[in-house]
Order: C-alpha cells, then sequence, then structure tokens
C-alpha cells in the first residue's frame, strides 16, 4: 500500500530494498509461500530470491516452515513472515477519549488501555501519560519496533498539527512530530484517524483485495473518512483530503468550529448526539453527567430495547450518516463504505436505515454496486489503523527496523 504518513521513512532507492519489501509484502498477504513461487509472482530471479529470503531469515523476520508440495510434484520449502516476533504500538487519539495498544504485524491485539477521560484542562497531563505509557510498554516489551498514532482530522502532516478539532480546540495545541517523533527509541508515524482505520481494514480485513476503492467512514466524537484507491491512500495536498465531516449538509444548519455551517459532523458525531441527548433532557435523563461514548451507548441499547424515542432518534442519526454516505458514493464511488467507531454500535437497524436513505437519494446504479456496512473488526478500527500505520512502514522500509544489509 501506497500511504505518506506524517514522519514518512526517507526514499531508499536501491533495488534490494525494493525487493526486500516485496517480497516482505508477499508474504504478508499470501502467507506461506516457497521460493520458486515468490520468484514467479514477483518475476524475480531465483538466485535473488535466494539470496534476499537468506537475509530475512538471518534478520528473523521470515521463516522456514518445512517441506510443502512444489511445481511437477516436487518438494519445496516454504517461507512465511513472522508476523509475531515484532510488536506495535498503536495510539488512538479522539478528543476525550485516547486509547493505547499492542499488536502483532499480523493486526492481533496483545493488549489495550483506554486512558481517562480527556477533558480540555487535562490534555497536558494526558500527553504525558502517553508519554509514559509508552515508554513503559517498550521497557517491558523488547519485541516492539514501532509506535503508530491515529489523531483527529484534518490533520497537517507536514506541520503535525490538527487544523479543527471540534468541541475540544485544546488539541490543536499539540505538535504530534515534535512531541512524539524522536520520544521513544522507535520510528513513530503518525496519520489521521479515518485513513488510519482504512489501512486498518486494508491490512487485516481478508475480504478487502488491491482493486477495491474501500472508505472507510468513521462516526465518533468527530467525523471523517479514510480513502484507498487500488492501494493508495488519498491524502490531499496537506494530508487534509476526504474531510467528511466537515461538508455542509444544511447552508443554514447548525454553526460549526471549522467556520462552515451545517457541517455534518454537527448532526450525527458522538458529541453531537450528547447535545442532543441533553437538550432532550428525559430520554437519558442523567446524559449530562455522563460522557460522549456513554450516552451514546445508552440510548443505542435503549432504542434495541424497544424504546420507541430513542428508536426514533436512532433513524434520524442514521439518516444523517446516510447524507454522507451518498456524498462518498457521488465523490468517490467507492467499492465498499465501511462505517466504524462509536456510532456504528447502534446496530442493523441503524445500517438498514441507512441504506434505506441511501437508496432513496442515490444514482441507482452505483447505489446497487457499492456495500455498506459496519466494521466487524474485533478493535476499534482506529487503535488497529494507528498500528496498521506503522505496519505499512515496517513493510515499505524493511532496512529501517533490522540490519539486512
Amino acid at each position: 500500500m501506497n500511504t505518506n504518513a506524517a514522519n514518512d521513512a526517507p526514499s531508499i532507492a536501491t533495488v534490494s530494498e525494493t525487493n526486500r519489501s516485496r517480497i516482505m509484502k508477499h508474504l504478508y498477504h499470501e502467507g506461506v509461500s516457497s521460493r520458486a513461487q515468490i520468484a514467479k509472482a514477483l518475476h524475480l530471479t531465483p538466485a535473488a530470491i535466494t539470496k534476499i529470503t537468506a537475509r530475512l531469515i538471518e534478520a528473523g523476520v521470515i521463516e522456514e516452515t518445512g517441506d510443502m508440495e512444489g511445481s511437477k510434484n516436487r518438494r519445496s520449502i516454504g517461507l512465511r513472515l513472522d508476523n509475531a516476533r515484532f510488536h506495535i504500538v498503536g495510539v488512538k487519539f479522539a478528543r476525550s477519549l485516547v486509547q493505547i495498544g499492542v499488536f502483532t504485524l499480523a493486526g492481533t491485539e496483545l493488549s489495550l488501555e483506554t486512558l481517562p477521560t480527556v477533558w480540555e484542562h487535562t490534555i497536558d497531563g494526558t500527553v504525558a501519560l502517553i508519554h509514559e505509557r509508552i515508554e513503559d510498554l517498550i521497557a517491558r516489551d523488547d519485541a516492539i519496533v514501532a509506535v503508530g498514532m491515529a489523531v483527529p482530522g484534518p490533520y497537517l502532516r507536514d506541520s503535525g498539527r490538527t487544523a479543527v478539532v471540534s468541541t475540544m480546540q485544546g488539541w490543536r495545541r499539540v505538535n504530534f512530530i515534535d512531541e512524539f517523533s524522536e520520544a521513544f527509541g522507535v520510528p513513530v508515524f503518525i496519520e489521521q484517524d479515518a485513513r488510519a482505520g482504512a489501512m486498518a481494514h486494508f491490512l487485516f480485513d481478508e475480504r478487502t483485495h488491491l482493486e477495491d476503492v474501500l472508505g472507510y467512514y468513521l462516526i465518533g466524537e468527530g467525523v471523517g473518512l479514510g480513502l484507498i484507491d487500488h492501494g493508495t491512500v488519498i491524502n490531499g495536498a496537506l494530508g487534509a483530503a476526504t474531510e467528511i465531516g466537515h461538508i455542509s449538509i444544511d447552508v443554514n444548519g447548525r454553526p460549526c468550529d471549522c467556520g462552515n455551517v451545517g457541517c455534518l459532523e454537527r448532526y450525527c458525531s458522538t458529541s453531537a448526539i450528547h447535545a442532543m441527548l441533553i437538550e432532550d433532557g428525559t430520554l437519558v435523563p442523567d446524559a449530562d453527567r455522563m460522557t460522549h461514548t456513554e450516552s451514546c451507548r445508552r440510548l443505542f441499547a435503549l432504542a434495541k430495547g424497544g424504546d420507541e424515542r430513542a428508536a426514533t432518534m436512532v433513524r434520524e442519526i442514521a439518516r444523517y450518516v446516510a447524507y454522507g454516505c451518498v456524498t462518498i458514493f457521488n465523490a468517490f464511488n467507492p467499492s465498499r463504505i465501511i462505517i466504524g467507531d462509536i456510532v456504528s454500535e447502534a446496530g442493523e437497524a441503524f445500517l438498514a436505515q441507512v441504506r434505506a436513505t441511501v437508496a432513496e437519494r442515490a444514482i441507482p446504479e452505483i447505489y446497487e454496486t457499492t456495500e455498506i456496512e459496519l466494521s466487524t473488526m474485533p478493535t476499534d478500527a482506529a487503535v488497529a489503523g494507528a498500528a496498521a500505520v506503522a505496519i505499512t512502514q515496517f513493510l515499505d522500509h524493511p532496512s529501517m527496523f533490522f540490519d539486512v544489509a
């Protein structure tokens, strides 16, 4: 996958590095393969494969799996990437919610911690706690080779800052590159959260194929879109492309911190839903004492339990989410839209309303050929996606992480 994380690895323009990366990515996506199968798939000579794989075996990156059947009934030795040997830290920043996980190269969650709820006045303390937690994880696990971070968009990748953070502007003071890039003794890679979620599905969801145009539609404390077009992440000039949350759906609507009015984020994010529940005052009576996530989960539980007022509110939220889907349809024509983060927990009835509203408003030929689904990843896609950002760099630039000279 082609991506441009904010502190991308420098380009190493050598044939050997390129071929190491190609071999590692082949094994990552295809699983166990013989040297002959790799040579055929990558159009490399057997001699080149033998030399490069020997170095990778010596470095402990790949391993032999024993005999397997080769062409013409010959016996071959299988090779596979040792996905369990190297660990990656993934960090999700979502305004009031910060999570830190440790993952294998295959995306298997080894640990996951949710930090105390973040408030405007506790941002500096949260940043210090993130340093402490990651330093402790690295000290206790020498298999950790990189850290990936998923941060709210629009993330300006060259300057290291988020341009707008609705409902919690204090995060704009944090320069993620200055704060974290050299902090831990291992490489750190930073990406916009929805884009990271798309990368997680690209790497870890076996249903995703290179030919797909995949959209990950993040609906949490903010609303964002990550888009992968035939293996290439869509970034934009500053890294601020596909900011679906700040597309206006009502030119006379609610004002947004970005300066626009009627932004999608003001109608279906968890912060917007929380505000609706507080204003209502009776559906979730103690909403004003809850976090955004807690209030939304209470609403979704009521709807699933048969409360008609709650179900009506969830259907209304779903219609706003659908308006975003229609915009994604018309702007990018994806093969799949995967809805993720907290609002996706509203469940199948919510998804049915999204699909029904899109069917009313989308071009039929596009609607009929586009899947809309809820994320089924076992770990939140932005957390796993933060790890996926670093894993992508591990596969693209192997010599950054181990000695293969």
